[in-house]
């Protein structure tokens, strides 16, 4: 019989890491998306240079919350404070187990009083829909999950469109289009501007470095509003962002996507394995990298090893409050960015060329992560592992290879570590994973953001929380 929740699916496996690490959902796609508009290389520059439109419309979920507990379900599931959070505000939402490990994370929108929008991945999604419906909460929620990872030629609808203006020149574009100067607000405040006399959504956002807006409005005006943009962006220099190069921003802000969700163990957590359905994300989830151990908790990540450690706040009571208290912040790794050694990435990057080895493992560009949630052995030069290696790529701008990742507490910045590349014994059998040989490639600690322009522009405590 097949497995009907999570919880059968785990049952039936035996082995929750062996599960995960062989997982055969395939690569992790960013739907719908053309992949490249001109070239990943130049739309990796535009972002800093000039001016990009990121197109956010598919591959994430919404969930609409309304009701009078609408906020009681955030605070009672949120490490934030949500002591001031007014209408036209949005917060940064990420949820922990009542054993103190993150779920996920995702942005919170509060668009009209006992009204919110979450935008973000399926765990932290999941996590509130499961306790919305079984919580005794007085709210409604409608689900518009993200697009299908391959469509195939069928047609997507989805509720919103989702775009971000962003680079040096976003703000002269923003002005243009709404045909008079624009105050910029907040960091994080919403408002409204008019695009092609239509009225649309804003968010004051800076992904790419730089001030500019996220903006959004109904799907059926999604070619219309997209024309404009483009239009208003040409004489700045301004380009689309395919789906190739999109998620690579990340490598330069900071930000770790996929932390893989702490929820398949402990028994307190059994209800929500068994709401959860048997081809859910947690349950089709690929764990990839050097990383291997047959205990899924040494994946699981607190809120301070992922730079989320300024967001707890016990002036509330949410799940996780009383094992986050116990946990002191200075004992936890942190956030940083690994810089590649060149050398090291060229010989892993040229091997597929000698016809006499098997080659290291493929480094795919400009993103070369192969699972949804990556995991590689962060090693010293005595081979004894002292991190994480969580999200690998490259960067045009810094015209070097970048891992996002956590490291002991007492790794210096500017020490020399290495990134052990590739998974044990040949691979795992992964759709992504090819036969290959693991290679040390030597990397150096170094600040988040690793952009010099992202740690100046970006809010402290959003994607900055890097402490030496």
């Amino acid at each position: 019989m097949s497995p009907k929740n999570l919880q059968e699916v785990l049952d039936a496996a035996g082995n929750t890491a062996e599960l995960l690490r062989n997982s055969q959902i395939g690569a992790y796609v960013y739907p719908v998306v053309a992949p490249e508009f001109s070239n990943w290389r130049s739309e990796q520059r535009a972002w800093r240079e000039t001016a990009v439109l990121y197109d956010q419309t598919h591959h994430m979920d919404n969930l609409f919350i309304k009701g009078p507990d609408a906020l009681k379900l955030i605070s009672d599931t949120a490490i934030n404070s949500v002591a001031v959070f007014p209408v036209n505000r949005a917060k940064q939402y990420v949820p922990t187990t009542p054993a103190g490990h993150v779920i996920g994370d995702g942005i919170l929108f509060h668009e009209q009083q006992d009204e919110y929008v979450y935008v973000g991945r399926a765990p932290a999604a999941n996590w509130l829909l499961f306790h919305a419906e079984t919580g005794g909460y007085d709210v409604q929620i409608e689900v518009d999950r993200r697009s299908p990872s391959r469509p195939m030629g069928k047609p997507v609808q989805r509720k919103y469109w989702r775009f971000q203006i962003q680079g040096p020149q976003a703000w002269n574009i923003i002005e243009k289009l709404n045909g008079e100067p624009l105050e910029k607000q907040r960091f994080f405040s919403m408002d409204t501007m008019s695009i092609a006399g239509t009225e649309v959504r804003t968010l004051r956002h800076g992904m790419a470095g730089a001030p500019g807006l996220e903006i959004w409005g109904p799907y059926e005006s999604y070619d219309t509003i997209r024309t404009a943009v483009l239009e208003a962006g040409e004489e700045f220099g301004m380009v689309p962002v395919g789906a190739r190069a999109y998620p690579s921003n990340t490598l330069e802000s900071g930000w770790i996507p996929s932390p893989l969700p702490g929820i398949y163990t402990g028994e307190e957590l059994r209800a929500y394995r068994e709401w959860l359905g048997p081809d859910s994300y947690e349950a089709t989830n690929a764990v990839a990298g050097s990383f291997d151990s047959t205990n899924i908790e040494d994946y699981y990540h607190t809120p301070w090893e992922l730079g989320y450690g300024s967001f707890v706040k016990f002036d509330h009571d949410f799940i996780g409050r009383e094992a986050l208290e116990k946990i002191d912040p200075a004992s936890q790794r942190k956030k940083v960015t690994l810089a590649w050694n060149a050398e090291d990435l060229g010989t892993i990057l040229s091997s597929i060329l000698d016809p006499d080895e098997v080659p290291y493992k493929y480094f795919d560009l400009p993103l070369a992560n192969y699972g949804s949630s990556n995991y590689d052995r962060v090693i010293d030069a005595d081979g004894k592992t002292v991190g994480l290696s969580m999200f690998t790529g490259y960067s045009s701008n810094e015209r070097r290879g970048l891992s996002l990742a956590i490291v002991d507490p007492d790794v210096p910045e500017g020490t020399e570590l290495r990134v052990v590349w590739g998974e044990p014994e040949g691979g795992t059998k992964k759709t992504t994973v090819e036969p290959h040989r693991q290679f040390e490639a030597r990397v150096v600690v170094s600040p988040v953001p690793y952009s010099t322009v992202a740690r100046a522009e970006y809010q402290g405590g959003w994607r900055t929380s890097y402490q030496k």
